[in-house]
């Protein structure tokens, strides 16, 4: 079912002909593996996926960026460490001269990080060997210092905890629901309780907004255009699918509701199961992906799919007028509280559903087609357009 999908997906890359299709699909492919061996090549820099990145004690790289289960500095890194991991540790032989930037479930420092640390993490510690440069900026669930931090510490968590060994040459502000600070710790600067720091957190985007928040009447109208120009596209490169999907969520709401919500909780398992092996990381990572634009996807055809019904039951057919309808519709409803977003999620799992079962029997026709034949179905024939 995964791989069909996938498939799918590949067909909807519009093509002019069967053999841009290919060259598309081998530049693609090209693109997802030259990623993974970035890390062995001359001048010692990772980038890319892989299940364990490892610089090892007496090993210089230029840079780490990139996504892993684990990344483990014992060596020098002379510039950054970003990404996304399960697990990021620089132990008491490690040093990073730049900046740690990532996402990770858990942030562990033992050793020396010349730069700012800035990190999203279920857990960030900073243990007794540790010195950061800089400063220390975390969004986490349990924050606990027990190191040297030279500039200023913002964080905002559910448990903090600033150990004996803890000195902080900077300005310590916070929100946490459990605060601990041991008499023996240092911070040289104010102790502030800022609870406008819960949430503000984020790789790359740091703490300086202020409380800036975007109006609401601007993010409506991003949304609208955005899914109006992604409904555009779908409706004019695939009209007959389109169609298709809107008669579904019509005569069969409850099973395209049903198969939404239950690839909405599978596939991110089996992606999960795919992470947590060194030859699924890649196709882990351009599942999440596919997926992430799937729902996309099933966002606006499930908009799209109300308004073709509401038009349907006033005696109107045009598509291009539901799909309008159907998103000015729901971007309305989005800024009413609660029933806004419970309308929109339903709306959503009813296109994401009919989305699903559409790829599934498009796989499905053309496989069966290539069985009448008395022969295998080719992958031109599967990844072609009908």
């Amino acid at each position: 079912m995964f791989i069909s999908v996938l498939c799918e997906l590949f067909r909807m890359i519009p093509a002019f002909t069967p053999g841009s299709r290919q060259v598309l699909v081998v530049v693609l492919v090209a693109a997802l593996l030259l990623p993974v061996g970035v890390g062995t090549v001359a001048g010692q820099s990772f980038q890319g996926a892989a299940g364990t990145v490892v610089v090892e004690e007496g090993t210089t790289y230029e840079q780490v960026d990139g996504v892993a289960g684990a990344i483990v500095v014992r060596g020098t890194v002379t510039g950054d460490v970003s990404g996304a991991a399960g697990t990021i540790h620089v132990t008491e032989t490690g040093v990073v001269e730049g900046n740690i930037e990532a996402a990770a479930g858990t942030v562990r420092i033992d050793g020396t990080v010349e730069g700012n640390v800035d990190v999203g993490a279920g857990t960030v510690e900073v243990g007794e060997t540790a010195r950061i440069g800089g400063s220390l900026q975390t969004g986490a669930g349990y924050v606990s210092i027990d190191g040297t931090i030279d500039g200023d510490v913002r964080a905002g968590a559910e448990t903090i905890a600033v150990g004996q060994n803890a000195v902080i040459g900077g300005e310590f502000r916070y929100d946490a629901a459990n605060f601990e600070r041991h008499p023996d710790a240092t911070i040289e600067g104010d102790v502030i309780r800022d609870r406008g720091l819960s949430g503000t957190f984020g790789p790359g985007f740091g703490v300086g907004f202020d409380g800036f928040q975007i109006p609401t009447w601007a993010s409506v109208t991003y949304g609208f255009l955005a899914n109006l120009l992604l409904g555009a596209l779908l409706l004019f490169a695939f009209p007959r699918f389109s169609t298709g999907v809107a008669d579904r969520v019509a005569g069969e709401p409850l099973k395209s509701g049903g198969v939404g919500l239950l690839t909405l909780v599978a596939v991110p398992i089996a992606l999960v199961v795919l992470l947590l092996t060194v030859v699924g990381v890649p196709l882990a990572i351009v599942g999440a992906i596919a997926f992430a634009f799937a729902i996309w996807i099933g966002v606006v055809y499930g908009q799209y799919a109300v308004g073709a019904w509401v038009l349907g039951q006033l005696g109107r057919d045009n598509r291009w007028l539901a799909l309008v309808v159907g998103l000015l519709g729901f971007a309305l409803l989005g800024t009413v509280q609660y029933l806004g977003g419970f309308l929109e999620f339903i709306a959503f799992l009813l296109g994401f559903g009919a989305l699903a079962l559409g790829l599934r029997g498009s796989y499905r026709s053309r496989r069966d087609e290539g069985e009448s034949t008395g022969r295998q179905a080719t992958l031109d024939e599967v990844a072609g357009d009908s």
